[in-house]
């Protein structure tokens, strides 16, 4: 089985930490930036990444809108 296939469509904002190995600070950072964008949820509005611009921030291409 490949790492493509074991990672959920959407991450938490601690599994996308893990992933890239940065801090949450960094992230809100990268989405207030437009450097990695999150899909808001709930009335928390609580941060998702998409799998698919995750993998792409970690091969270095640039992610999509």
């Amino acid at each position: 089985m490949k790492i493509n296939e074991k990672i959920p469509e959407l991450l938490t904002m601690k599994e996308t930490c893990g992933l890239l190995k940065v801090h949450a600070n960094t992230l809100r950072q990268w989405d207030k930036n437009g450097v990695l964008k999150a899909v808001r949820f709930g009335t928390r509005r609580d941060r998702r990444y998409k799998k698919e611009d995750v993998l792409s921030l970690l091969r270095g291409a640039p992610v999509d809108d």
